[in-house]
């Protein structure tokens, strides 16, 4: 594993009239945080301004929200371009090239979530692991795979360090819960950002989003359990 530079995924968007957006995403490859790459804070960023009701950081004069000032650049370069219109979306990483012709909320979604777990948001700090094992244009059962190992692994390494881990998955609701409340949010404060225009894409991007968080824990995962047990159906117990 990588551990002295800097982790970068490059997300490439492509439209059929020949224009092109391009983003760095750097990470940090010791503490998993964004490094970002442009410093313009708009009044919408402060921390106070309709600050998340699950806020962990402390409002004081000249606060921002990591995770506004980061996605800012991301809310203007889109603000005129419409959610569903399509085009060819580039993942570039060390490892490897992920290249999809898809719509432009799919490209965002999946920036936003590399961006949201590693803004140093309180709440949304349990997504790292999985913003450093990026899978680009994930489908809602990859993400609830993905999100639920993750958890496990966590809880693995807690108890190793004299901890009691949640093996039976019994906070991992409240959990998603206080993140889909981070993704409100977020929704809420480019709402009612008065200085912008309605930002469609923005909202329908971090929409989607709060659904798959919503949708990656379901009670007794039984969408996931004929992978482990295939002779088994969704009213059976093994």
């Amino acid at each position: 594993m990588n551990t002295t530079s800097d982790i970068t995924y490059k997300y490439c968007f492509d439209f059929p009239d020949g224009s092109k957006k391009r983003f760095l995403i750097q990470l940090d490859s010791q503490t998993l945080l964004f490094k970002p790459t442009v410093h313009s804070r708009p009044n919408w960023t402060n921390l106070g301004y309709h600050q998340c009701s699950c806020c962990r950081l402390n409002k004081t004069p000249g606060t921002f929200c990591p995770i506004a000032v980061n996605i800012s650049e991301l809310v203007a370069a889109f603000k005129d371009i419409l959610s569903h219109e399509s085009c060819t979306v580039s993942c570039i990483t060390t490892e490897r090239t992920v290249i999809k012709n898809t719509l432009v909320q799919e490209g965002l979604s999946s920036i936003m979530g590399i961006i949201m777990a590693t803004s140093g948001c309180p709440t949304m700090d349990i997504l790292k692991p999985m913003a450093r094992f990026h899978l680009p244009f994930a489908t809602v059962d990859e993400s609830m795979f993905r999100s639920i190992s993750v958890y496990l692994l966590r809880q693995y390494f807690l108890y190793q360090k004299g901890k009691t881990g949640d093996f039976f998955l019994k906070n991992v609701q409240a959990y998603y819960q206080e993140i889909e409340k981070v993704n409100k949010g977020i929704l809420d404060r480019i709402k009612h950002a008065s200085h912008l225009d309605a930002d469609r894409n923005a909202i329908v991007i971090l929409n989607a989003l709060a659904q798959i968080l919503n949708m990656e824990i379901d009670d007794d995962l039984r969408s996931l359990r004929c992978l482990f047990f295939p002779e088994f159906t969704e009213d059976e117990t093994p």
